[in-house]
């Protein structure tokens, strides 16, 4: 076992460093610029869609397209945008919180263009249902079946890590430390829900998911949107902050231990990218589900996602950990998210706070990957395992509740890295395909007014 987690550990080292965010990155620049800023010129079209879209003639899919947006939040608005943002800081400074913002701008136009190919080569399983994602882009747009075969199998094996196991833990941890809730409590409580929902296939967790997703958003920006107003005084000092340690670093103060511009560079690009998942692939999948008249429409429903995701929460959980002055603490991940929330609050409320934002994020993130690993077997072996496919995601939910298997989680971990490699293929190899839609569909919507 050592031998596999020292190999796994070197190939971590490599999927998640340096180069990979410079190609993830880097792919966002080049989709920026092959959609013409499509984030930028079409976001109001974006908000539009998402506040009013309907049914259209000759549309198709299973789920309505808010839902499909609703699950993709879901599974990316987790615990990330409350412990890994404050990581984020503590580690890079508060210059990471710019490399972030920027990363999440150019994260946009790659969530666009990924489900929009996406939506290109989708087609019906056995059961009628449209299903999508960057294996079915390889396999029926580039001839490479077996490159899709590893994107669903890393896709269905890092879900049971990072989408399962990983947020069980961190809730059932969470609500043990702030109410001493036994953690297999937690773990019976979690996967009885999980399996209520999952069982459902995609139209119960759309269902579920269009209904939590609004909510925890709504809960925890109001939240935090308290605190900063009671130190709107404070911002313009940290916006200041932010943009001269992007560049500059910062020096050791307090319990921070200092950080130079390369690790901010670097802290913040990654917590980004982990943030809203663009390029990873993961997105795609359920958004290939919805009822659209055409791929270009649904994936501006991307464009907002990342958004909501990152430029909105994680940006809302930055400013109230910088504006309270507690990023120099000492303290990091949820811990510190949680003390900025005792300064703005009281010291009775910000754990609780934390704490139930944590478990409904994180909650909500098991059952927006299950269909991500469920879509993962359904290439690869069809509708058969499905029934055992889920059995299996509602145990992993109890297992990863009450700790163990920490070697999975880390393997996983580089899966997930691993699903860029055929996810980045298929879209940058499909720029002609993205030209095409844009051409097609923004014309007609220009010229003709069809909204």
């Amino acid at each position: 076992m050592d031998w596999l987690l020292e190999l796994n550990s070197t190939v971590n080292d490599i999927v998640w460093g340096t180069p990979m965010l410079v190609v993830l990155v880097g792919s966002g620049v080049i989709l920026t610029v092959v959609t013409k800023g499509i984030q930028f010129r079409r976001f109001p079209y974006a908000v539009r869609q998402v506040l009013t879209g309907r049914r259209r003639p000759l549309a198709q899919g299973t789920v309505s397209p808010f839902q499909a947006l609703a699950t993709s939040l879901s599974a990316t608005v987790g615990v990330g945008n409350i412990a890994g943002v404050s990581i984020a800081i503590a580690t890079g400074g508060p210059g990471a919180v710019f490399w972030m913002f920027m990363t999440g701008l150019v994260g946009m136009a790659t969530k666009y263009s990924e489900i929009a190919v996406a939506l290109e080569y989708r087609q019906r399983d056995a059961s009628g249902a449209l299903r999508g994602g960057a294996m079915y882009v390889l396999s029926r747009g580039f001839k490479m079946p077996w490159l899709g075969t590893i994107f669903a199998l890393t896709c269905s094996l890092a879900a049971f890590g990072i989408g399962n196991m990983t947020q069980a833990n961190t809730v059932a941890n969470a609500l043990q430390g702030e109410f001493q809730i036994p953690v297999w409590a937690t773990g019976i409580a979690l996967a009885f829900i999980t399996a209520l929902v999952v069982i459902g296939g995609i139209r119960r967790i759309a269902e579920v998911t269009s209904l939590l997703a609004p909510i925890m958003c709504v809960m925890y920006m109001t939240c935090a949107l308290v605190v900063i107003m009671n130190h709107l005084g404070d911002l313009p000092g940290v916006i200041a902050l932010v943009i001269s340690s992007a560049f500059d670093g910062h020096a050791a103060v307090g319990g921070f231990l200092g950080a130079s511009a390369q690790m901010a560079i670097r802290t913040g690009i990654a917590r980004g990218l982990f943030s809203s998942e663009a390029g990873l692939g993961s997105a795609p999948i359920v958004h290939s589900a919805a009822v659209t008249d055409h791929p270009a429409r649904q994936a501006t429903y991307g464009i907002f996602g990342v958004f909501l995701d990152t430029l909105v929460v994680c940006m809302l959980t930055a400013s109230i950990v910088l504006v309270t002055g507690v990023w120099d603490s000492g303290n990091t991940g949820a811990q510190l998210t949680a003390k900025a929330f005792e300064v703005g609050f009281s010291d009775y409320l910000g754990g609780p706070m934390v704490s139930i934002a944590v478990a409904m994020f994180g909650f909500s993130t098991i059952i927006g990957w299950a269909y991500y690993g469920e879509t993962g077997i359904v290439y690869m072996f069809g509708l058969r395992p499905i029934p055992i496919y889920r059995v299996a995601w509602t145990a992993a939910v109890l297992v990863g509740a009450v700790g163990g298997l920490e070697t999975v989680w880390k393997i996983a971990d580089t899966l997930n890295a691993l699903m860029a490699v055929p996810n980045l293929i298929a879209v940058l190899g499909s720029i002609h395909v993205l030209r095409r839609q844009m051409h097609e569909f923004f014309h007609l919507h220009e010229v003709r007014k069809v909204t």
